[in-house]
């Protein structure tokens, strides 16, 4: 087995779950009325008449092959289960109804998910070149009958469970990418074709109505690529030599990162979600809550302030909600207290391990718990016992009046500068880059590192985050020095 495939996987299980289900988790709850996730492939002319989402997505990839190297593919995705409650007549048929309760249990009418899974491979990579491979991915559609019966036995309703077939594809080509490098495209696409069920009321085949279009979606996709005899190149971080090659590569809708564990590069995740390499499940997140780049700490703690009422509704809307409420009410204390403040050390590597711990995104939990008296001394302070912070040095710190020098220009409270990211230090970077900001602040911290905060001026609510003393926050290697005239401040 590949281990760095099974590692991966608890990522993409996070991936293909994010969204599915968004707290207070309930089916009455106007946000869950309106579904799905990210990573939607819905079936083609969906979303031209505005009842679906675009059909495929895509991405490059680089990989450096050997003579032997062979790729499998896994697609992933879930598959629209719609659940309907009907009640048991008097004449013994059956009619559909939006809650059903026998006894103490409770179903509603809702839709759930099927977890689907397809593995293509492994195919030579050198067969991929110069040529373009489609391969169908196709999906039974089914109808399974749950009965429920009371304590006596008696049968009083039952549970139908239908999924409409989905139809797709998977499209390959390869191309030389300079030197030893392979250029690599890999997508998904929905192909299903309009049947008349699928046809709007009116019965014409003009469009899919909303309801029939996510039925037939392959929702949450996404992709693991596993590479025998070869590697994987990063995307954000390419060494110098494939710079310009990962440049050139294109993405839709999806974004490749490496993943599995660190230093290891033969699994790639292809996420609907933007993601950095090598991303991993944090450790003390112990509840799958599926809202959507969630903060476990604050939803926890909201899910136990429901009422009982509430908890009862959300167990009756999906068996995962179910899951969620029953999870919550059984942390212990010390599961409570280890979501709230965690600290990943930045002591806990020396300099040059450290550096390529940020740069690729993740800190060694292993060392996340290194005692602090174990840190070097602070510059400037003497004694190896030195305290890193006093009370006395924070009196000294006034961040709206310092200044750090940027190019040879002092940069303050009030300065103009344009934005260049490079610490990757989250996604919203990345439609930041070359926008001009405001400098609000100047701080320097206890280890020797200098942040700028600043307000972007094509924010218009930049005044506002001012006044609550919301800035964002980058190094100063990140800004450009601006004049008053928006041109670059000479040294």
């Amino acid at each position: 087995m590949n281990m760095s495939l099974s590692l991966a996987r608890a990522v993409a299980d996070a991936v293909l779950y994010e969204g599915y289900l968004l707290y207070p988790y309930r089916a009455s709850s106007q946000k869950n009325q309106a579904r799905w996730q990210f990573g939607i492939l819905g079936p083609p002319g969906a979303a031209a008449a505005g009842t679906g989402e675009e059909p495929d997505m895509f991405a490059d990839c680089l990989l450096t092959p050997g003579p032997q190297a062979a790729i499998e593919i896994h697609v992933r995705f879930l598959q629209l289960q719609s659940r309907t409650a009907e009640k048991l007549d008097d004449d013994g048929g059956f009619t559909a109804v939006d809650e059903l309760t026998v006894g103490a249990a409770r179903w509603l009418s809702w839709d759930e998910a099927v977890e689907r899974e397809v593995t293509l491979g492994p195919f030579a990579v050198a067969g991929f070149s110069g040529q373009k491979t489609v391969l169908p991915v196709e999906v039974p559609g089914g109808e399974d009958t749950e009965e429920l019966r009371d304590a006596s036995g008696r049968l009083t309703g039952r549970l139908v469970r239908r999924r409409r077939p989905l139809q797709g594809e998977v499209r390959l080509a390869a191309s030389p990418a300079g030197g030893p490098l392979v250029r690599m495209r890999v997508g998904v696409a929905n192909v299903a074709a309009m049947t008349a069920a699928a046809a709007p009321a009116s019965g014409a085949a003009d469009g899919w109505t909303r309801q029939h279009a996510i039925a037939e979606s392959f929702i949450g996709t996404h992709l693991l690529l596993s590479l025998q005899d070869g590697d994987f190149v990063s995307l954000l971080e390419p060494p110098p030599s494939a710079q310009a090659a990962a440049a050139a590569c294109v993405q839709h809708r999806c974004w490749p990162v490496l993943a599995g564990p660190e230093r290891q590069s033969d699994v790639l995740l292809v996420s609907p979600i933007i993601l950095y390499d090598h991303p991993a499940v944090a450790p003390e997140s112990s509840v799958a809550l599926y809202d959507a780049t969630e903060i476990d700490e604050i939803l926890t703690l909201r899910v136990l302030t429901l009422t009982e009422e509430e908890k009862a509704e959300a167990r009756a809307t999906d068996p995962r909600a179910a899951a969620i409420i029953d999870r919550c009410e059984a942390m212990s204390p010390a599961e409570l207290q280890q979501l709230h403040g965690i600290l990943r050390s930045p002591h806990a590597l020396d300099g040059a391990a450290m550096d390529g711990a940020l740069d690729s995104g993740a800190l060694d939990v292993a060392a996340l718990d290194v005692a602090l008296d174990s840190r070097e001394p602070i510059p400037g302070r003497s004694g190896a016992d030195a305290a890193w912070w006093t009370p006395e040095a924070e009196a000294l710190v006034q961040p709206h009046l310092d200044a750090v020098l940027i190019n040879g220009v002092p940069v303050a409270r009030g300065s103009r500068v344009r934005v260049n990211p490079s610490r990757r230090a989250d996604a919203q970077d990345l439609f930041f880059a070359g926008q001009t900001g405001r400098v609000t602040n100047v701080h320097f911290d206890v280890d020797g590192s200098t942040h700028v905060g600043l307000v972007l001026e094509q924010d218009p609510a930049a005044d506002l985050h001012e006044g609550y003393g919301r800035s964002f926050y980058y190094s100063p290697e990140e800004l450009e020095p601006l004049g008053q005239d928006g041109k670059e401040s000479p040294p």
